[in-house]
């Protein structure tokens, strides 16, 4: 059977070269007993490809299949899968057979595998390398035959180093890997797939189907489509039903079009909305601003320790420091360093000291490098610079006046 039949048969539409790789591979495997792993994003028809590859096979005529793994309870998981025995466990009234056992002969595609319970895991490892299984609650061992077709939108293998899936079963699943592409990775199917879905539609609506504008196809295939096929046949329907023109422009088609924002800013997790939000942006930016000035100050003293080692002559003279409360040295002021013992002002910057035999020597003199220390020497010079005026100070900040005036009952800085 040729690719197109294939297509036409399963109702897939698209002629990308990745989608057509994916389906030779499904085609080529349907022939053998051979594990399957199918991987994709959400949306994109992973379970089409199991019944692809159900049909080609020698097990076409016999059952098939489909379980949601991630749509069963970890509890009852085992039950659906391997059956119980009446009285195994509160509810079990009588005995049930697991899929594993009704669809002997056949295949079952287990869908999203990666959040199969880890306990699940170990048994399903046992039928797929024995073809044994157990059922709750009992001691005696059943035999099956069944073709186990897996598929996942997790990255298993990233799963297997975090211990939340089984390596031997990880490999074990992963005989024939199938990767179905997503739908943003094969643009020139998109305008075809909205196409067909339009018709599709127009016939059930008895109605016409709509046409796009060039622009609005340009911007049909620009958009991401994160829920993939899916969601390009919901918006096809959506356009249908509700668009007024059977044109529809490209500012037409936006408006069905879910808004993708785009933030390039950094997030702090969680962080809290409302006033109390608001007063911790404001205390984040007082922390940025105290950020910025130090890394400031840091390249400021780098530059004059690079004018020492550049010339020596520099180093008889120590930083002047103002006494306008502003403990950091101007890089271009200099004068003769303190003589007197215990008058050298206190900050972190290196400051050279000349002995008796001419021999130059380091000392560095310990600066407390505690945030809150810092936001409340940054508070006091504010209020000093703008005269005890809280507003002015509070605008200079980046704060709000009520989030200073918090700060001053914190840290029990008068009003200066």
């Amino acid at each position: 059977m040729d690719l197109q039949t294939i297509k036409n048969r399963f109702g897939i539409i698209g002629n990308s070269p990745s989608l057509n790789h994916a389906l030779n591979v499904a085609i080529q495997v349907a022939g053998t007993d051979l594990s399957v792993l199918i991987n994709g994003e959400s949306g994109v028809g992973k379970e089409v490809f199991s019944q692809i590859i159900h049909a080609l096979s020698a097990r076409k005529h016999n059952p098939f299949i489909a379980v949601n793994c991630g749509a069963i309870p970890e509890g009852t998981i085992d039950s659906e899968l391997f059956g119980h025995e009446k009285g195994s466990f509160t509810g079990a009234v009588d005995s049930r057979k697991g899929y594993f056992e009704t669809v002997n002969g056949g295949t079952i595609f287990l869908d999203e595998i990666g959040e199969m319970p880890l306990g699940t895991q170990a048994r399903l490892l046992r039928v797929l390398e024995t073809g044994e299984y157990i059922r709750v609650g009992s001691s005696k061992v059943q035999k099956t035959d069944v073709r186990v077709i897996a598929a996942t939108n997790k990255e298993l293998l990233e799963f297997t180093q975090k211990g939340k899936f089984r390596e031997d079963l990880y490999y074990r699943l992963n005989t024939v890997p199938i990767r179905v592409p997503a739908l943003r990775d094969r643009q020139e199917d998109i305008i075809i797939l909205f196409r067909k879905f339009a018709t599709d539609f127009a016939e059930r609506y008895k109605t016409s189907p709509v046409q796009l504008t060039e622009e609005a196809r340009q911007a049909l295939v620009q958009y991401p489509w994160p829920g993939n096929v899916r969601e390009l046949k919901n918006i096809a329907e959506q356009i249908s039903v509700l668009s007024q023109d059977k044109t529809v422009s490209a500012d037409q088609l936006r408006s069905f079009l879910p808004h993708q924002p785009v933030n390039r800013l950094p997030v702090l997790a969680g962080a809290p909305s409302g006033p109390a939000g608001a007063d911790f942006a404001n205390e984040r930016e007082i922390l940025y601003k105290l950020f910025f000035d130090m890394k400031k100050d840091v390249n400021e003293l780098k530059k004059m320790f690079f004018d020492i080692l550049q010339n020596p002559s520099l180093a008889q003279h120590a930083p002047v420091y103002h006494a306008d409360g502003n403990d950091m040295p101007a890089v271009s002021d200099y004068a003769p360093a303190p003589s007197i013992p215990g008058t050298l002002p206190a900050t972190g910057a290196p400051v050279i000291i000349r002995n008796e035999s001419g021999i130059q020597q380091h000392e560095d003199i310990d600066e407390s490098l505690s945030i809150i220390d810092k936001e409340k020497e940054l508070i006091v010079k504010a209020l000093k610079k703008h005269r005890g005026k809280r507003k002015d100070a509070a605008l200079d900040l980046g704060i709000s006046e009520r989030t200073l005036y918090r700060k001053l009952k914190e840290y029990d800085i008068e009003n200066l």
